[in-house]
């Protein structure tokens, strides 16, 4: 063994328990890896749940936007643009206070990208790795199997085959979808659809196989977010330097760092994503002695824990002026959401005249009726304004299917008497909307 071996063996500290004492037990930490698998995995359920479930989705046949499982239209200004400006203003909150928290515990591309790195390291050794620069994957002699390589690649080609279909929920109700994976035809699928799921597979086999956490470095916008909103006193990885002696020689934290940075000296913009799991790592050695890890999360300056601690009500302030201006902007979105949600019509009503000749009276007009929503609904229409005798309507009962429309007509006698008739239509639906149009027929 060499001197400096032996040197560094000799600066360990042994701790002598008197017999017949037990060990005390030192101060507990909760990990941060099992909360942060199951944030990842409710934000990867919540992706699906959105169109699945009618929150937010796009309807490619009538090209509009649904939201709440209501078809957006320029009439519905508010709903929208309110929902819009509240979350972008919840995002600047997030980016303000809690910085990169969104990419180590909610980001999908970065879930992916960890269950990659754990497929790979299960399959081809703990040391495998992916890099753009062209250097191999180091893969473990014993690992380095036929079997191993075919079995990581079908993973990587089922899981993009599966994550390929969650855009498609975006644009497509889920029976569609489910025809489409069954290969079954669907009227509602469009004829590219399949080229376009082939391109969206090889997309995220590209990055599940090569690109994974590069994506996060180089190309994510997120980042460019975090130079306008993120400052020192954002949430970040602190580092106790006046117990650096109690650390030296391990880099254990930093072997547990798959973003490869040292945490003990992060900065104000870097890769960092806040995920904890050096946190973890540094509690987990410092545990056997009884004391806590050197590494924590925290707020305001990177500074000691004495002063920070004194400084943390300034912190505190400093970060709620920050955000004291979007406050109004996300009370307004949030406003303009609930005024949208209050006054949203389910149904739109119009009517127009059909055109005849030059010079001939008009006699016929007609109704059309949309309906707005993802589900059936039964209309009346009534007529008022005119005498029954004198107009004939085409029907007074409809029933519409989901984001339907179907037109009346409505034929008014022309031997009605000479004048000017206010007329109204009046249509009820099922579940107590009404509504109103009102139009002048003048009879010559």
């Amino acid at each position: 063994m060499s001197y400096s071996a032996q040197t560094r063996l000799r600066q360990i500290p042994v701790r002598v328990m008197p017999s017949g004492s037990s060990p005390v037990a030192g101060p507990k930490s909760i990990p941060f890896h099992g909360r942060r698998r199951a944030a990842q995995l409710f934000a990867l359920a919540l992706i699906v749940l959105v169109p699945t479930t009618g929150l937010f989705r796009i309807d490619p046949i009538a090209g509009a936007l649904v939201i709440l499982d209501r078809q957006i239209w320029f009439s519905d200004f508010f709903l929208f643009f309110g929902l819009w400006i509240f979350l972008a203003t919840l995002l600047v909150f997030l980016y303000s206070l809690a910085g990169t928290v969104f990419c180590g515990w909610v980001c999908p591309q970065n879930s992916v990208a960890e269950w990659a790195n754990f497929m790979t390291r299960k399959l081809l050794g703990k040391r495998a790795e992916v890099s753009l620069d062209g250097a191999p994957v180091r893969v473990t002699a014993s690992k380095d199997r036929l079997r191993n390589w075919i079995l990581l690649g079908l993973c990587f080609i089922g899981a993009s085959m599966a994550i390929a279909l969650v855009p498609m929920l975006y644009f497509y109700p889920v029976p569609v979808v489910w025809s489409f994976v069954r290969l079954r035809p669907d009227p509602a699928l469009a004829g590219s659809l399949h080229w376009i799921y082939g391109v969206f597979v090889l997309i995220v086999l590209l990055d599940v196989t090569v690109i994974r956490h590069f994506w996060c470095r180089f190309i994510c916008v997120y980042r460019v977010w975090q130079h306008s909103f993120k400052t020192r006193q954002t949430l970040h990885i602190a580092y106790d330097a006046s117990r650096a002696a109690d650390c030296v020689g391990c880099n254990y934290c930093t072997t547990q760092c798959f973003i490869n940075l040292d945490p003990r000296s992060t900065d104000v913009f870097d890769s960092c994503i806040n995920c904890g799991e050096c946190v973890d790592a540094c509690n987990r050695m410092h545990q056997k002695q009884g004391t806590r890890g050197l590494l924590r999360f925290e707020f305001g300056e990177r500074a000691g824990r004495a002063e920070a601690f004194a400084r943390k009500r300034n912190n505190e302030y400093s970060m709620l002026g920050r955000s004291r201006w979007a406050l109004p902007f996300s009370f307004l979105g949030l406003g303009m959401f609930a005024w949208g949600l209050w006054s949203y019509e389910p149904y739109h009503l119009s009517v127009d005249h059909r055109t005849g000749l030059a010079g001939q009276v008009i006699t016929d007009y007609q109704i059309a009726i949309a309906n707005k929503r993802y589900r059936e609904a039964d209309l009346r229409v009534h007529v008022s304004g005119i005498d029954p005798r004198d107009y004939r309507l085409s029907a007074q009962a409809l029933k519409l299917g989901q984001v339907q429309h179907q037109s009346l007509t409505l034929s008014i006698s022309p031997q009605l008497k000479h004048g000017l008739y206010p007329v109204q239509i009046d249509v009820q639906a099922q579940d107590g909307w009404v509504g109103h149009f009102q139009f002048q027929h003048f009879a010559g």
